[in-house]
């Protein structure tokens, strides 16, 4: 090899040592986990215990940055426009996919590289506690005597609003939607009486004891032990089954490596005892999948919501 060409080569190997450090070496810094809805929020509540657990694996501080706005669109974007040098991750969950086909996100699980999965949550039918029905059977026939006038708090185009809209398409009635940005703000609103029904989980479950809200019933193929009197929509004629599933995932191209030692600590953490126990308390199953089998599932997952998004005439691309 000549000078010239050995200078070359060379310099091609600074100049990706400076853009990645080499495997010994990384982690050397914090990494940002970015939630991309308000602090208290479901996802946040997820993270939390989540991220002390990862950093004991990483070997580096774990940041939680929480960065709402448009749908969780706002932190997609901040992720998939970060340097891909994995120092930066998105805690990310099924909206990904359904914001994108509705057409309030430009931005899709393609746009990132999969870690791993985590979790997952299954959604709860929840009224306030002002509304004359106690039960499915009574939400349902006021519904169809009073068509498009109950109101539901939603994050349009997201997973709170895919799952009322899959109960209005099995039981053939319409609700009115009013639109949060995310979990923290509609339960204020249901709380207050401000509207009627709302998409929750099984972390609301102090505040239905002490009469503020009612649980109708739970999108689960069996009951929560958690709450055993609370009945499966399927048991009660609605045939609809459906969970919020939350992972991590990084930059498109972010190095091997560091999606290799992003992967080891993700798994990791998850298996924990500890977050087992938090998960509990969040009305939330520890669901695990390493880097390959999420790809894969995100995948699936991503036609799967197409398909909702078409069925529920919600389709925008």
């Amino acid at each position: 090899m000549n000078r010239i060409a050995l200078a070359a080569s060379l310099a091609a190997v600074a100049a990706t040592s400076v853009a990645f450090p080499s495997h010994a070496q990384y982690p050397d810094r914090p990494l940002k986990l970015v939630v991309p809805w308000a602090a208290g929020g479901d996802t946040d509540n997820i993270f939390r215990p989540f991220a002390p657990l990862m950093q004991k694996h990483f070997g580096q501080t774990v940041v939680i940055a929480n960065v709402g706005g448009a749908s969780g669109t706002k932190g997609a974007k901040e992720v998939k426009d970060a340097p891909a040098d994995g120092y930066t991750v998105l805690g990310v969950h099924d909206y990904i996919h359904s914001t994108y086909y509705t057409g309030v996100a430009d931005v899709n699980h393609a746009d990132f590289e999969p870690i791993c999965l985590v979790a997952s949550t299954p959604s709860v039918l929840t009224a306030s506690p002002k509304t004359a029905w106690s039960d499915m059977k009574g939400l349902l026939a006021d519904a169809k005597a009073r068509p498009g006038q109950i109101s539901v708090g939603a994050t349009l185009g997201s997973t709170s609003h895919f799952f009322p809209a899959l109960v209005e398409k099995a039981t053939g009635v319409k609700f009115k939607y009013v639109s949060y940005e995310g979990l923290a703000p509609r339960m204020n609103a249901i709380l207050g009486g401000h509207i009627d029904l709302t998409d929750s989980n099984l972390t609301q479950k102090g505040k239905v004891e002490a009469g503020q809200l009612k649980f109708l019933g739970i999108a689960a193929e069996k009951r929560n032990p958690e709450m055993p009197n609370v009945p499966t929509l399927k048991e009660l004629g609605v045939n609809v089954v459906y969970d919020v599933n939350r992972g991590l995932v990084a930059p498109k191209a972010t190095p091997a490596p560091a999606l290799a030692k992003l992967e080891t600590a993700c798994l990791a953490a998850a298996k924990e005892p500890a977050f087992a126990a938090a998960m509990k308390l969040q009305g939330t199953e520890v669901r695990l999948m390493d880097r390959k089998a999420y790809g894969a599932w995100l995948k699936q997952n991503d036609d799967l919501n197409r398909t909702i998004s078409k069925d529920l005439g919600l389709l925008k691309r």
